[in-house]
Order: structure tokens, then C-alpha cells, then sequence
């Protein structure tokens, strides 16, 4: 149930936040600013230094609350196992590895391995995979998430790449059940003006809401 419930979850809230960081200071502190705009899915990639402490710690620190952490640029399953152990909730790979699907399938925890074809995105499915990640999305644009639910209605797909505010809404409105953003979400923390990153979350979750409306 616990995996149901984290899918389901991802979804309502419709924006994963893709964390990355020059540090683990700077990661926790985009972390907070991203969760204060109401961003509940937080995703923290191995590129940040030190990212698994991260998960552990962030794990802890909201336990009680309604966020979901997860790990991303997950290349392996040993990696997957590593962020699962820490308390990560789901996983997110660039790339679909069966073993790490298999991995994560084991342990009940929810992975959204990355597909650039529809026979990616039909062996994803094969092995149990809820939600796809069409990765990099702005080598496609929009118009590629009702190109793949053509042949592929029952896919869930989730744009990562080259989402934008400008284009977030076009995604939804496309098929997306959710977008995965990073780069145009944290931008404001590159000059430490982690207010703009709670801003730009905020409208993010907005832009969400109206295209489904």
C-alpha cells in the first residue's frame, strides 16, 4: 500500500522538484525553500555531495510530515538499494536499468526510470513501472507525451528536462500526470535568493492546478 500511496501522492501533488547542489548545506537549504512554495515531492539527485546523508537526514527531519523525499540520477541498483535503506521513498533514474527496476520492485518502492522510445517506454511497463519519465523533455517538447499515450494509453508519463513555468502547463494539458523540474525551479539559489525559489515552486504548483482545470 505504501507504494500505491506514494504514486498516488506524486501525482495529486503534479510537480516533482528536482534538487541539485554544489553542496549539502546548499541542498537542504533548496530543500526548504522548495517545500515552503508546496512542492511535496522532493527529489535528490547523486550529483549532490553527500546526497544519500541528505535523504537520511531529510527522512528524519520530515517523518511527520507531508513530504515525500526520494533519490534521482539513481544510475544502479546498488545506488537504489543505498537511498532506500536511507528512507528514500521512491527513485528516479536518468535511464531504464532493468535491474534497478527489479531492485526497486523487491523493496514495494515506486521508480521512474527515464524512456526516450516507445519500445523503453513498453518494457518500463512490462516490468511493473507506474510512471515514466520522459527524459530529456526538451529534446521532445508537449506534443511527445500524446505521441506516446497514442499507442500507449495506459502509460503514465512524466516530463523532466526542459520544463518550464512557460511550458508547464502545456505538458498537463498534453497528458502529463506530472512534470519534473530543477534547473528553472532553484535557479534563484545560484545567488542565494532561496525566496525566489519558494516563489517560483509556488507557481509551479499553480500552473499544475489551472492545467488541469
Amino acid at each position: 500500500m505504501k507504494r500505491l500511496e506514494t504514486i498516488r501522492r506524486i501525482i495529486e501533488c503534479g510537480v516533482v522538484a528536482v534538487i541539485r547542489a554544489e553542496s549539502k548545506a546548499e541542498g537542504v537549504k533548496i530543500v526548504d525553500a522548495v517545500k515552503q512554495g508546496g512542492i511535496k515531492a522532493l527529489e535528490i539527485t547523486m550529483t549532490v555531495p553527500g546526497a544519500v546523508d541528505i535523504i537520511k537526514e531529510l527522512s528524519e527531519t520530515y517523518k511527520n510530515e507531508d513530504v515525500i523525499i526520494g533519490a534521482g540520477t539513481v544510475l544502479d541498483p546498488e545506488t537504489a538499494r543505498l537511498c532506500i535503506l536511507a528512507g528514500a521513498k521512491y527513485i528516479v533514474s536518468p535511464s531504464l536499468n532493468v535491474e534497478t527496476v527489479k531492485l526497486c520492485n523487491r523493496y514495494r518502492v515506486p521508480i521512474m526510470p527515464g524512456i526516450m522510445t516507445v519500445k523503453e517506454a513498453l518494457e518500463a511497463l512490462e516490468y511493473g513501472v507506474e510512471i515514466l519519465k520522459v527524459f530529456p523533455g526538451n529534446a521532445f517538447g508537449p506534443s511527445i507525451i500524446s505521441a506516446f499515450r497514442g499507442p500507449l494509453p495506459q502509460g503514465n508519463f512524466m516530463p523532466t528536462g526542459g520544463v518550464s513555468l512557460e511550458n508547464a502547463k502545456d505538458w498537463i494539458r498534453a497528458g502529463a500526470v506530472a512534470i519534473g523540474t530543477g534547473g528553472d525551479l532553484t535557479k534563484g539559489a545560484k545567488t542565494g535568493d532561496y525566496q525566489l525559489v519558494t516563489e517560483t515552486a509556488r507557481k509551479f504548483v499553480e500552473a499544475v492546478k489551472a492545467a488541469r482545470e
